[in-house]
């Protein structure tokens, strides 16, 4: 038996749209890092990125369960001297809302030169509309 090898698609890929309203954050990025690996295919290899396009809308609503609203903090640092922010999730919510799924999903991929590439075809947005319904999204 020949041993198969998956191809990039390149131009090919899936284009999958998830409503994030009432869904727990990290369930949710579970579903968005394998849509954006390629995990939930029979074709999956490691070394192959055969992942899709993954559309999220309605960010803003996400569920943070527990006291996460005020308690997970979010740490960003210039390189200066007490350049150090720290933001909570209730503040980010408030600000950029698309930032808390994408740092979520962020931390779910491997930590390579493929992952950079991975979030690039990761587009959340905070409301429910989006502007890719020419690429016909199949809604998960």
């Amino acid at each position: 038996m020949k041993t198969f090898v998956p191809k990039d698609p390149g131009e090919n890929r899936r284009w999958i749209h998830i409503d994030a309203a009432d869904k727990p954050l990290g369930r949710l990025s579970v579903t968005v890092a394998n849509a954006l690996r390629g995990k939930d295919r029979r074709t999956y290899a490691p070394e192959v990125d055969t992942g899709d396009f993954v559309v999220v809308t309605n960010a803003a609503k996400v569920k943070l369960t527990g006291n996460k609203e005020t308690q997970k903090t979010y740490h960003s640092y210039s390189g200066y001297r007490s350049g150090l922010k720290i933001t909570t999730a209730a503040q980010v919510r408030a600000t950029f809302p698309e930032r808390i799924v994408k740092h979520a999903v962020k931390g779910m991929l491997p930590k390579n030169h493929v992952a950079r590439t991975m979030m690039t075809r990761l587009k959340v947005y905070a409301g429910a509309e989006h502007p890719h319904a020419a690429q016909k999204p199949v809604t998960i």
